[in-house]
């Protein structure tokens, strides 16, 4: 059952005057109440108020108990509402007792809305009450819920989780393995291809620059392809691919013409059974090197490049058992790149550090979590220090090492995911310029978002449907509109899925405000009691017979609760100016004895109020 609505933007406390001040000023005398029909066998719960239609005239929004939804009336100007619509730059935020949870109807600018959204936020205890409003100016809405029977109130922010709910698919060759992205035609607009470890070959889908791609164009590889990088080799400014032949233990070679087309492969031999590639110049002569993860002989290979296109014959370091993925990065801040192994037979990580001149040290081991088959680097939190996540195969989490920044990593941090998580990448997906993560699951068709606080820790993972066995995943900006999006290589589905990042908003909890033993909130108003440009909050605790103040901070936090006592239980509350001496005032419902309690503000320096 709905019991109360608040708009997501904007202030509850609204008076019918022509006043635009912050602080509203609401008269004392009253005019006998208009009605309007409402069907009371819908057992209207919950009002609230805002211009829904952009015609600058105040609308109202009713939530009705005992039907389950929500009805608007359009003001028009002269004290009249139009008939309800059932279910607006303004949005809507509504709490379900029922079902503890609270959903969102996002407004357009005609007054409509859209339909219930589902990412709103699931409550431990029916939510009784809510209001909203942008309260620490950071631009953003906060909602305040206090719930049934709960001595506290809690404080959730809006945050944009991002989505990826749009997706397309396309076809690839037999059992696409590995995918990555890069601009094969220079037209700016990213291209993807796919290594099909079925048919040794790899696919290039050439992108047309809003999210969608041509049909893929063939390339022959070595045997069993399994894992797939880019970068330009010949330096001639046209991108070209390296693929890991897991069948007969060589790496090809594709030079890029670029128009989107390659030259047959060049090979090359490494260690056996070549799991995974990447690029990036080891000896800092400006050209392009290779390295590989050779699963059965527990090695990485190196390939020194040319610059021509050409490589030099491997040198081979150990690893931990079975090194199933490579990562590349500056672990020890020496502008030497370093090297990360996940090692799925004996679950660790081997970390190598370069010196700058095309070798490594021995590896320094780390454990994960079990059987991890994927790595990916990226500062989580914000120390400028480059850390490292793994997905972990054999109990469906990824683990996050913080780096130090000599070259040592903090024990892990472990968050769930789907089942057999076994590709992992890092990419913004919110624009909040926190590192997230992305994980294919291939056990159970998925793929998990988990969102960076940018503090080195992660929120629950989303996850959205894939199509079979997802094997790989890649990030970039398909369609150019500033947000990152998604491809997975579906394995035994025999294609890509591409998803589309879009904004979404969803909530996190961000505080408590705790309103003592046996207070039993259950209402509160919102306004600046002290005129500090600060939003407050006052709550009705029906248990301990009182009101309680709770001041804001100008950091977005709150002051513990001044109290003042009522005359019995108090169920209601609301703030306005009720005489016009710019400071507001509280009034209280009492439930127990049936009145209504003024609290005049006497001095907005010292929070007194006179009752």
């Amino acid at each position: 059952m709905i019991t109360s609505i608040a708009m997501t933007i904007g202030i509850l406390v609204v008076c019918f005057t022509a006043s635009k001040s912050p602080v509203p000023k609401c008269e004392l005398n009253f005019k006998a109440t208009i009605r309007n029909p409402i069907d009371y066998k819908y057992d209207p719960r919950s009002v609230a108020m805002g211009d829904f239609n952009n015609d600058t005239w105040l609308d109202i929004v009713v939530t009705n108990y005992a039907a389950d939804n929500i009805a608007i009336y359009f003001g028009y100007g002269n004290g009249t509402v139009t008939s309800p619509v059932k279910d607006g730059q303004v949005d809507i935020a509504v709490a379900n007792y029922g079902t503890k949870n609270l959903v969102t109807f996002l407004g357009s600018e005609n007054g409509t809305l859209e339909n219930q959204a589902s990412y709103g936020v699931n409550f431990d205890y029916a939510p009784l009450m809510i209001g909203a409003g942008s309260f620490n100016k950071d631009g953003h809405s906060e909602i305040f819920v206090a719930y049934d029977d709960i001595d506290h109130i809690d404080v959730l922010v809006t945050y944009n989780l991002g989505s990826f709910d749009h997706q397309m698919r396309y076809s690839t060759g037999t059992w696409p393995r590995s995918v990555a992205v890069g601009d094969f035609n220079n037209d700016t607009h990213l291209d993807i291809v796919v290594a099909n470890r079925g048919n040794q070959t790899v696919s290039v889908l050439l992108g047309y620059g809003n999210g969608s791609f041509a049909k893929q164009s063939k390339y022959s590889t070595g045997s069993s392809p399994y894992s797939v990088a880019i970068g330009d080799f010949n330096n001639d400014t046209h991108l070209d691919i390296v693929v890991a032949n897991s069948g007969d233990n060589t790496i090809s070679v594709l030079l890029g013409y670029g128009n989107g087309s390659f030259a047959n492969q060049m090979t090359y031999p490494t260690g056996s059974s070549p799991r995974s590639v990447a690029i990036s110049d080891f000896n800092n002569d400006t050209h392009l090197d290779i390295v590989v993860a050779n699963a059965n002989d527990n090695t990485t290979s190196i390939l020194l490049g040319y610059g021509n296109g050409l490589f030099a014959n491997q040198m081979t370091y150990s690893t931990g058992y079975s090194p199933s993925s490579v990562a590349i990065g500056d672990f020890n801040n020496d502008i030497h790149l370093d090297i990360v192994v996940a090692n799925y037979g004996d679950n660790t990580i081997s970390v190598l550090i370069g010196y700058g001149n095309g070798s490594f040290a021995n590896q320094t081991t780390y454990p994960t979590g079990s059987s991890p088959l994927s790595v990916a680097v990226g500062d989580f939190n914000n120390d400028i220090y480059l850390d490292i996540v793994v997905a972990n195969h054999g109990n469906q989490t990824v683990s996050v090492h913080l780096g130090y920044g000599n070259g040592s990593f903090a024990n892990q941090m472990k968050y769930s995911t789907g089942s057999g998580p076994i590709s992992v990448a890092v990419g913004d997906f919110n624009n909040d310029t926190y590192l997230d993560i992305v994980v294919a699951n291939w056990n159970d068709n998925t793929m998990s978002v988990l969102l960076g606080y940018g503090n080195g820790l992660f929120a629950n993972q989303m996850t959205y449907s894939t199509g079979y066995s997802p094997s790989s995943v890649a990030i970039g900006d398909f369609n150019n509109d500033t947000r990152l999006d998604i491809v997975v290589a579906n394995t035994n589905g025999y294609n890509i899925t591409v998803y589309l990042g879009y904004p979404k908003e969803g909530f996190l909890n961000q505080m408590q405000l705790i309103t003592g033993n046996g207070s039993r909130p259950k209402s509160f108003a919102i306004g600046d009691f002290n005129n500090d440009g600060q939003i407050d909050i006052a709550v009705a605790n029906s248990g301990t017979y009182n009101v309680g103040i709770f001041l804001r901070y100008g950091n977005g936090s709150f002051a513990n609760q001044i109290t003042y006592s009522t005359d019995s239980s108090p169920w209601a509350v609301a703030t306005g100016d009720f005489n016009n001496d710019t400071i507001l005032d509280i009034v209280v419902v009492n439930h127990g004895n049936d009145n209504v309690g003024v609290f005049l503000g006497w001095d907005k320096d010292n929070l007194y109020f006179l009752k």
